[in-house]
């Protein structure tokens, strides 16, 4: 199933226009399937590792371990958003023709983010002493090899950072196989190298990070590698470029803005919820908070690679960018659909089988709740990946600092009224309106999409109804034959109303063939 629309004749052969074939159908659909797999593959593997890891370590080396794995994976934000510029601006470049500007402005970007890593590294380094020392779970006698380990990471940072901005070259020509050749063995080595270090090595944290620091150097030496392939930006004539600056440094500022907000929107009710009931209530409500959220797999696979696409098309072919942007809504709706369906479905069994009845109990609530949310701001990804690839991330800067202070008041309000529930039911009222914000302002990119919105609203409004009339069913079997009239119904309206002639024309002569 080719999830945007089909390729026209011609489109992905060796004569097509290379700009339109970077945001064709196939290729974004192949490489959001790759994302998919870049990452699944390391979290399979966490799973079996982790316990290995924690048993070899102990739980107080892990902790620290598993500190250092949050901080790196963090740094990406230290870039200031200059990840998303690179790509923005060498995607357009691609849309417009004008790749001979893009060495000067990898090479600028990548002289800039390698400047902030080094910024940012020297303030870390003064900090450790400080961060260890009061990190009052760390035993006294792990107190040196701790500040030693933090400052290895330290000085990990320029890396880390140049990294991603090599990445985001890559991410901009669509090469998602190159990226995740990389990101899937790396995130494979990040949980496996720690249990013979430990194991036959020695029990310390320092090795461990040397290892995780060499891997990274091997992954960014490959990832250069990648890129200079593709454009032979360290050459003469290359040189940095100062008009380039502002531009880089505008846009990666409101993506800051956001990837700030956005993060701390999403888990700050965990902290209320500690604040004004209980740890044990944390623990109810942030099991289903980890399943639901686990739904985002696929919307963010997608985004990755649609980001980078709305910038190529937008570039010259605002009519590619629209047919992208339709078809991404539709079928991440197709596929979003049954799935939240069923956890609403069966939300209590599955907590119960799971992690016991009590936390069938209290959770299950909070689960169908948050399913919703996840369902409605998986559908909002694509406006998101729009707008900030037709150039305005500052919409969405600013749509959060609005809702921030808001949705904390609100957040605050309804834990006193309803407790964890109040909490979820804030949580998913907030990405409704958020995501209904995002609909409404994607017209300011492609002005076509305002016709569009509220056909696509309607049809979110049918799927949450849907939603309500399963969760406020009790009845085991009743719940069941429900969801099954619902599927049912929901194929038919997908066949005859959402598809399009050309999507049942593609569907039949992929049966006949097979057949």
């Amino acid at each position: 199933m080719n999830p945007m629309h089909p390729n026209e004749p011609g489109e992905d052969s060796p004569d097509a226009d290379p700009a339109a074939a970077l945001a064709s159908g196939r290729t974004i659909t192949r490489n959001s399937m790759l994302n998919m797999a870049g990452y699944g593959a390391p979290i399979l593997v966490a799973v079996v590792t982790i316990p290995v890891i924690i048993h070899a370590m102990g739980t107080a080396r892990f902790g620290i371990l598993t500190l250092a794995w949050a901080i790196i994976g963090y740094f990406s934000l230290f870039d200031f958003g200059l990840n998303h510029a690179l790509t923005k601006l060498v995607s357009e470049r691609l849309g417009s023709g004008k790749t001979g500007e893009i060495p000067n402005l990898i090479v600028t970007s990548l002289a800039i983010m390698g400047i902030i890593g080094c910024i940012v590294a020297a303030g870390m380094a003064l900090m450790v002493p400080s961060l260890v020392e009061h990190l009052a779970s760390i035993p006294a006698e792990m107190k040196n090899e701790t500040r030693l380990t933090f400052y290895l990471l330290a000085a990990s940072v320029p890396l880390v950072i140049v990294s991603v901005g090599l990445r985001g070259v890559l991410s901009a020509y669509q090469k998602f196989d190159l990226v995740n050749w990389v990101r899937v063995p790396m995130g494979i080595y990040f949980f496996v190298v720690p249990i013979p270090i430990v194991k036959w090595y020695m029990n310390a944290l320092h090795p461990v990070m040397l290892a995780l620091i060499a891997g990274r150097l091997i992954a960014m030496l490959i990832q250069l590698r990648f890129c200079l392939q593709i454009v032979p930006f360290l050459r003469p004539g290359v040189a940095f470029q100062r008009d380039l600056i502002r531009p880089l440094l505008t846009f990666g500022g409101w993506m800051t803005v956001t990837n700030l907000i956005s993060p701390l929107m999403i888990y700050m009710d965990r902290f209320f919820i500690g604040v004004l009931l209980s740890a044990s209530a944390v623990a109810f409500y942030a099991t289903p908070n980890e399943i639901a959220t686990k739904m985002w797999f696929l919307p963010w696979a997608l985004l990755g690679v649609l980001f980078p696409a709305f910038s190529t098309s937008l570039a010259k072919r605002s009519q590619m960018a629209s047919e992208i942007y339709d078809n991404s809504v539709k079928y991440l709706f197709i596929v979003m659909f049954p799935i939240a369906l069923l956890v609403i479905t069966f939300a209590y069994e599955g907590l119960d089988i799971w992690v016991g009845r009590e936390f069938a109990v209290q959770s299950s609530p909070v689960l169908k709740w948050m399913v919703v949310g996840v369902f409605i701001h998986s559908l909002a990804q694509v406006p998101y990946a729009l707008l900030q690839g037709g150039g305005r991330p500052d919409i969405i800067a600013k749509l959060h600092m609005l809702e921030l202070p808001l949705y904390a008041v609100v957040l605050w309000q309804l834990i006193g009224l309803w407790g964890t529930q109040g909490a979820a039911v804030a949580w998913t009222v907030r990405l409704g309106i958020d995501a209904l914000m995002v609909f409404f302002l994607a017209p300011r990119v492609i002005p076509a999409a305002a016709v569009k919105a509220v056909p696509k609203l309607v049809l979110l409004a049918a799927a949450i109804g849907a939603f309500y009339l399963i969760a406020q069913t009790e009845t085991m079997i009743v719940r069941l034959i429900c969801c099954l009239v619902i599927l049912t119904a929901f194929a038919g309206v997908v066949w005859f109303l959402i598809f399009s002639d050309q999507d049942r024309e593609r569907i039949h002569k992929r049966i006949f063939h097979a057949a």
